[in-house]
């Protein structure tokens, strides 16, 4: 084959590939990299939505540093975070490890795991909001029963918070649990039949060889988990609008009120690339801190 037949080969590859990922490339510009030019711009603007944006500078994020309500809510949201993220990657190793199993009928102990994953935010939303209903949720009935007093959930400022977190670990920790999963599965079993043999116990092996080893899985999980977390807005928009008394208002609640409530779409724009900039230095923290972890190992 000539070196012109063998370019012109290549070139039809080329061409190829590119009509087959175009649609992707095109959706990505479109619906991702360009909303993100714009909202930089929109954020240097005083913007209604209605009259044509107005350059006013930096002006929205030097009012971002002495507003309250907004440092109020990234604490919130932080909070939320913290108490979600642990315990989720706590119970989906947990559950990985359970179900990473050759028994028969485990493949059904999966799929019943995995099932809160594939159920919308909002239906789950919904589900939970009945569960926690001081009347006649579920949760309440079984207080009842043991004689306990009823817990308003949801309509306690200091509750309502934990119980949102409550269920997104429920919705969320299969999904991680699929991720441990497979994690789990990528360990040769070389090394446990050595500790074995060397008198190592199963807890022993856990502690010195499962977890070492599933370093960049917990990684994962705590970073991506963490991007989550942060920019949750649609089961508390849902279970409670942001209340009690602002209790469970996060940054990406406050920034919907900001845009679509008071059509205030400039600075509700500066606080969302606050809150970028908030998850972009906790992911390289973490980055940063699991390198350095490794290399003092």
């Amino acid at each position: 084959m000539g070196v012109k037949k063998r370019n012109t080969m290549k070139r039809r590859i080329a061409i190829t590939a590119f009509v087959f990922i175009a649609p992707v490339i095109i959706y990505n510009i479109i619906f991702r990299i360009s909303p993100i030019f714009i909202s930089l711009y929109l954020s240097l603007t005083e913007y209604s939505g209605f009259k044509s944006p107005t350059f006013i500078g930096f002006s929205n994020y030097l009012r971002i540093f002495s507003d309250t309500d907004f440092w109020g809510a990234v604490l919130r949201t932080l909070q939320f975070s913290l108490e979600v993220v642990p315990l989720n990657i706590i119970l989906s190793l947990l559950m990985a490890i359970l179900v990473n199993k050759t028994i028969r009928g485990i493949k059904v102990f999966r799929a019943i795991y995995y099932l809160p994953v594939i159920t919308p935010m909002v239906a789950a939303s919904m589900i939970w909001l009945w569960l926690y209903d001081p009347q006649i949720g579920a949760f309440n009935s079984i207080l009842n029963f043991f004689n306990l007093p009823t817990t308003y959930f949801l309509q306690d400022t200091s509750t309502a918070l934990h119980s949102i977190a409550g269920m997104r670990i429920w919705r969320g920790v299969g999904w991680n649990m699929l991720i441990y999963l497979a994690g789990l599965q990528g360990i040769s079993q070389n090394y446990y039949e050595a500790a074995s043999i060397d008198g190592a116990g199963k807890t022993r092996c856990f502690f010195s060889i499962t977890l070492p080893l599933l370093r960049p899985v917990h990684l994962y999980v705590l970073v991506v988990g963490m991007i989550q977390t942060l920019q949750t807005f649609t089961e508390v928009y849902v279970m409670t609008n942001g209340g009690p008394l602002e209790s469970t208002t996060t940054v990406g609640l406050l920034v919907y009120r900001l845009a679509f409530d008071y059509m205030d779409m400039g600075y509700a724009s500066a606080m969302s690339f606050i809150l970028g900039i908030i998850i972009m230095l906790l992911s390289i923290i973490s980055f940063t801190w699991r390198h350095t972890k490794e290399a003092v190992v």
